[in-house]
């Protein structure tokens, strides 16, 4: 589980990287919508 909470890149050759980094927690994601509310919501 301690891996998955890491940023990590791999190497696969010819320039081509698999990125892997954390999941964005719940509280966050409400959070950055409540402070960026959807574009034309209120129309």
């Amino acid at each position: 589980m301690a891996e998955d909470k890491t940023y990590k890149a791999e190497y696969l050759g010819s320039g081509t990287f698999t990125i892997s980094k954390p999941k964005r927690t719940k509280a966050k994601r409400r959070q950055t919508n409540l402070k960026n509310p959807q574009r034309g919501a209120r129309k």
